[in-house]
């Protein structure tokens, strides 16, 4: 028995169209469609994935006879499954979002925490206090981050299943955590002001800090989330790290040179952010400890304006390699 009598009952076995297999193996429509019709073969990390997917072993897959397997009806995909998206991009982007939100706001309450027990308690257990929000934010982001890269190399190309009504919804949501993200920060920002009249100047920095770790974790929530329904962005990003070879059996030779275009535009943005990012957390984070060993009671609450400018200036500069790439 052939190879592709295998694949092709394989599928049937599960209700799969050839996009779908596509989709979960991680390259394009036809190369499935070559390898059905004899014209080309699996590289052995697709044939492993194969196996993974239809729960059999190589040498069942490429020698055996797999075309008496029954009709596996629970673990058969849906008529619309599309729709319904048979990799769980979704449930993985909300995930992610989750957890990098609360990340990033852990590291920023830890702030709260340390003005909070200065005041209270003294520098030491501030100081115990700051570094352990820290720690938890990291172990929010950094696994997170870690697990998003390996979803790309799992899942390099995803076809758009979102549906018009989706967007719609979704941008309404984004545009919902966005205005509540910006009032947390407008209420940080009035708590701070009026620290010093109010002579409560470490609980009221405390909430200062509150209200900005909320805001910034509202406004990257919301746009992780809103980033999840740009598919094409995801495959780009997903493609990044995979040859031109591999990215070419991916997406088909016909758009090769598209795309290739786009994960090199890609790229040069990612390291042209990664350094302004950078150079923003070097002005940061000894500004941060600065103003808090000299007491400087502006910069204390306003040492993260550094990222702000950062964050500003990643998108002007990825405007300007975008229109260079056109």
């Amino acid at each position: 028995m052939s190879f592709r009598d295998n694949l092709q009952h394989l599928r049937a076995t599960r209700n799969m169209t050839q996009e779908q297999l596509a989709m979960l193996v991680g390259v394009s429509r036809q190369s499935v469609t070559k390898w059905e019709a004899e014209k080309a073969y699996p590289e052995m990390d697709k044939l492993l994935k194969i196996c993974q997917i239809f729960d059999c072993t190589l040498d069942e897959l490429v020698q055996g006879d797999l075309t008496a397997r029954q009709h596996e009806e629970a673990l058969a995909v849906p008529a619309d499954s599309l729709a319904s998206d048979v990799m769980g991009y979704d449930e993985h982007s909300q995930d992610f979002a989750k957890r990098l939100a609360c990340g990033v706001a852990m590291c920023i309450l830890g702030m709260a925490v340390g003005a909070t027990m200065s005041e209270w308690l003294g520098d030491g257990f501030a100081t115990l206090g700051f570094f352990g929000c820290v720690g938890i934010g990291l172990l929010l982001i950094i696994p997170a981050a870690l697990e998003d890269s390996a979803f790309k190399k799992a899942h390099p190309y995803v076809a758009d299943f979102y549906t018009d009504e989706q967007r719609i919804a979704a941008k309404k949501a984004f545009g919902l955590r966005l205005t509540a993200g910006i009032g947390c920060i407008l209420c940080g920002l009035i708590f701070g002001a009026f620290a010093d009249q109010m002579g409560l100047a470490g609980p009221v920095e405390g909430l200062f800090f509150v209200a900005i770790a909320a805001g910034i974790g509202l406004i990257v929530y919301a746009g992780v989330l809103d980033s999840r329904m740009d598919v094409e962005a995801y495959n780009i990003s997903a493609l990044e790290e995979l040859s031109e070879e591999d990215i070419a059996s991916i997406v088909g030779e016909e758009r090769a040179p598209v795309v290739l275009e786009k994960v090199r535009t890609s790229k040069r943005i990612g390291t042209v952010s990664g350094v302004i990012m950078l150079l923003a957390t070097a002005i940061a984070l000894p500004l941060m400890f600065w103003a808090t060993s000299s007491g400087n009671t502006f910069w204390t609450q306003y040492f993260w304006l550094p990222w702000m400018v950062g964050g500003i200036l990643c998108g002007v500069a990825s405007l300007i390699i975008e229109a260079q790439g056109k």
